[in-house]
């Protein structure tokens, strides 16, 4: 049965790489011997992150001779998030891996730290900066399957607000660009698209106002995973389950829970297990002298809407890859 576990997990976080030529190449082979010091900043906290924590330490156990450090940013600035990078750097990480704040502000810093140290971007890309490669969501289409879900559930069309933490966050310029993209040509309207800086009570107030200013709206979309919970909280206070329909992003488990209950219509789940070993693997054979993975400039791993004709089955296989993943010091 453990050996059961293992195996699943490691199919898990197989991944599908595409890819386009970067020409960066910035930093120095680390001998094979050395144990190699990698770090992981990113840009918030919650069920994602931390799905995506332990598929990097799934990644630094199969790989062996590697430490990890992954850090959080409680204070969700880009200030506290450099804060942070700066401190490693300065202890002598190999390798650093994170998801960008504000990506258009934070390049000049991004640079000066790819000068000395392999920088790869996760989940939210800094395409002009001087990283080696992004690795995460394809967010633009992961935006289109949002889109098709919103069609899904109002045929008919309306009004529909977005909801994010950052506008400047490539992620989110990304997935904002493919509901754009995918609602093309519908009769459904995007009225308004609302920031919280990744504050959860602020989502929460965001939802709760836009619903008072606009009775007649038909859907809400939250494109961060903490705001279906938060959206889902103000739609079930001010009394209208089932009469707005809300779609967003990720696995959160308040987010499946209403997709059960049928108040959320569906979510588009990434694959943070594989993100996080994927950073890993990349990372590692990078340092080692095989740039071959990371050469391309981007890898992409794949998204799934879940609605509730197959949220059970999606909940199923979270809850092996959480127990596989919990069992792998033992498996070893």
């Amino acid at each position: 049965m453990k050996n059961s576990h293992f195996l699943l997990l490691a199919a898990c976080v197989a991944v599908l790489v595409q890819g386009c030529d970067s020409g960066r190449d910035k930093t120095v082979d680390v001998p094979s011997d050395k144990k190699l010091r990698l770090a992981f900043v990113c840009n918030n906290s919650g069920d994602y992150w931390d799905l995506l924590r332990l598929g990097c330490d799934y990644g630094t156990r199969v790989l062996g001779n590697a430490d990890l450090e992954f850090r959080e940013t409680p204070e969700r600035t880009v200030a506290a998030q450099q804060a942070i990078i700066s401190n490693l750097v300065a202890r002598g990480v190999d390798g650093i891996a994170i998801s960008p704040i504000d990506a258009d502000s934070q390049t000049d810093f991004l640079n000066s730290i790819a000068t000395g140290t392999l920088l790869v971007c996760v989940d939210g890309d800094a395409e002009h900066s001087k990283r080696v490669c992004y690795i995460g969501t394809d967010n633009v289409s992961a935006g289109i399957q949002a889109a098709e879900l919103l069609k899904a559930a109002l045929p008919e069309g309306g009004k529909v607000a977005l909801f994010v933490g950052y506008l400047n966050a490539q992620n989110a310029k990304d997935r904002i660009q493919g509901i754009k993209t995918g609602l093309s040509g519908s009769n459904i309207e995007i009225i308004e698209t609302l920031v919280d800086d990744s504050k959860s009570t602020l989502a929460v107030t965001n939802a709760l106002d836009t619903l008072a200013r606009y009775p007649d709206l038909a859907g809400m979309v939250g494109l961060y995973g903490y705001n279906g919970p938060a959206i889902l909280s103000a739609v079930r206070s001010a009394g209208k389950t089932g009469q707005v329909k809300i779609v967003c992003f990720d696995e959160q488990s308040e987010t499946l829970a209403g997709i059960v209950a049928g108040d959320i219509y569906g979510t588009i789940a990434q694959r943070p297990l594989k993100i996080g070993f994927e950073t890993i693997r990349g990372m590692a054979e990078y340092l080692r002298g095989d740039k071959s993975r990371l050469e391309g400039g981007k890898i992409y791993t794949t998204t799934r809407p879940i609605t509730k004709a197959n949220v059970a089955d999606f909940q199923a296989e979270l809850r092996v890859q959480l127990e596989a993943s919990s069992r792998l010091s033992v498996d070893q």
